[in-house]
């Protein structure tokens, strides 16, 4: 089986180790049977958007992940944000919980929300 190159975005030809990243996963079930959201998060913890699937396998090239996939997420979404470049990577769900980027992307989110106030 051949597999898929990730996509990346790298108009000044930068070494891609030194492109910021954006992660996709499986962020669990939809609340409907058989349905699945997929996420896509930058690594500073900013949300680039999500989907619905019905498989982890869809996922990569639903988010753009895939090199030549949603071109319409990488103009609209992942460009935007990333206008020097990036470089995408899928992480399986059974790799969450020990991928440090996605761990660190996921600390950073926590960061960028809004903290509620004490009302006492």
């Amino acid at each position: 089986m051949m597999e898929n190159k990730h996509a990346v975005f790298n108009p000044d030809n930068k070494p891609e180790s030194e492109l910021p990243v954006i992660y996709g996963f499986n962020n669990g079930s939809c609340g409907i049977p058989q349905l699945y959201h997929a996420v896509a998060i930058a690594e500073d913890g900013t949300p680039l958007g999500g989907h619905g699937c019905s498989s982890e396998g869809f996922m990569p090239g639903d988010l753009g992940m895939i090199e030549g996939s949603r071109p319409d997420r990488h103009t609209n979404d992942f460009q935007p944000h990333y206008p020097n470049g990036y470089r995408c990577e899928f992480v399986p769900s059974e790799s969450i919980e020990a991928h440090e980027g996605l761990q660190a992307a996921f600390a950073a989110n926590k960061k960028l929300a809004p903290k509620e106030e004490d009302e006492g």
